[in-house]
């Protein structure tokens, strides 16, 4: 080879992506801008251009007792697996003792390590991705209780996993259980700026007419981001617990209150990474709505539970109180949702692809994680 000549870049090994159940819409997607991408460079593996495809075909039978098993029914030898798993995906259902049963969290976990198992220490490489992480919230001992996701992960490194990949994790400080294996949380904080854009084009991105709301002191350190960025200004609700009872293992909120400048006349965005029962989120929107005579209140959430329907969510739409509620597809999302007027969707499956493309090849992700330069690329198109 000539010295000006430059090296080929070549991947780490061949590629493969396992879909768990209930992730088969979003590893479709990611499969098919892969397939795209390397199609047109013409750097197709055999089995890739075989299949049209680099899936790898799985399957977790389950026992008439609800007993399971993984099964791997290809060759994945001295592959590079990527493995999604949507733990949180209650739409998925099996047989047990004659009934159907929707699948847990554990089961989800429970068949992503028979999975690793029937890989047998085979592969190249073991990357999973994760993006709401199983157990984040169970992420510190305030008594004596587990620490399951410490547990989790460190089960993960445990059978041979070399990287781990979520998103917006309740608190990145969990991977201090596995310091010796690669732990990326990653934002969505470009994806959802640049659909708030598309989706409300009159939203005006700075400080006198719009302002970032944390909904809790957990919540600060994205609020923070989001308002550094955007070169906005930031207000905090905090949560006053009534510390004497204990309702559902924990202590109940007895009010939100309010630290921040003058909000009234503005619009607001209320950020948080999860949207579970929803009950603070829409206690702070009403707040913000008949006490500091907001305009318009945005939610960003990366993961939307709704663990107790969406009936509030429709009178609080109805009442004004919200305007829309941005959540990512990297979680289940039930159909009656996806059909909700005040509900839009972030597609992630580009940024899921982009991560693999460059794991795969071995190549810094400094770029990908830090998404700064994007989204003022982003306004300053929209500015023109």
């Amino acid at each position: 080879m000539l010295s000006n000549e430059k090296a080929p870049i070549i991947p780490v090994a061949d590629l493969g992506i396992i879909g768990m159940r209930g992730c088969e819409d979003l590893v479709q997607k990611v499969d098919n801008y892969l397939y795209s991408w390397r199609n047109d460079t013409h750097q197709l593996t055999l089995d890739a251009a075989h299949n049209n495809s680099f899936q790898v075909e799985v399957s977790c039978p389950r026992f008439g007792s609800g007993e399971g098993k993984g099964l791997i029914r290809q060759s994945i030898r001295g592959h590079d697996l990527y493995i999604i798993s949507d733990c949180f995906n209650h739409g998925v259902e099996y047989e047990m003792y004659g009934k159907t049963v929707p699948m847990s969290p554990d089961d989800h976990f429970q068949d992503l390590k028979r999975v690793i198992a029937a890989a047998g220490g085979k592969a190249r490489r073991i990357t999973v991705i994760m993006p709401m992480l199983y157990e984040g919230r169970q992420h510190r001992r305030s008594s004596r209780e587990s620490l399951d996701c410490a547990l989790a992960l460190q089960e993960l490194h445990a059978m041979g996993v070399d990287n781990i990949i979520t998103f917006d994790a309740h608190d990145s400080r969990v991977q201090n259980a596995i310091p010796l294996i690669g732990f990326e949380n990653v934002h969505p904080t470009y994806q959802m700026i640049k659909q708030l854009i598309n989706t409300v084009p009159d939203i005006q991105i700075d400080a006198d007419h719009l302002t970032i709301i944390s909904p809790d002191e957990g919540a600060m350190s994205r609020c923070i981001y989001y308002s550094s960025v955007l070169g906005l200004d930031l207000g905090m609700f905090y949560k006053r617990r009534d510390y004497t009872t204990i309702v559902n293992g924990r202590n109940p909120i007895v009010a939100h209150e309010f630290l921040g400048d003058n909000v009234a006349g503005k619009d607001v965005i209320i950020v948080d990474d999860m949207i579970s029962s929803g009950d603070s989120m829409l206690d702070i929107a009403v707040q913000l709505k008949k006490k500091k005579n907001v305009n318009r209140v945005f939610v960003f959430s990366t993961f939307g539970l709704f663990c107790n329907g969406l009936d509030a969510f429709d009178q609080a739409y109805a009442d004004g109180y919200i305007e829309k509620v941005f959540t990512t597809n990297l979680i289940y999302r039930a159909p009656e949702l996806l059909s909700r007027e005040w509900y839009t969707e972030v597609d992630m499956s580009k940024y899921i692809a982009y991560i693999i493309d460059t794991l795969n090849y071995d190549k810094t992700m400094t770029e990908l994680l830090n998404p700064v330069k994007r989204i003022e690329k982003f306004l300053a198109s929209r500015k023109k």
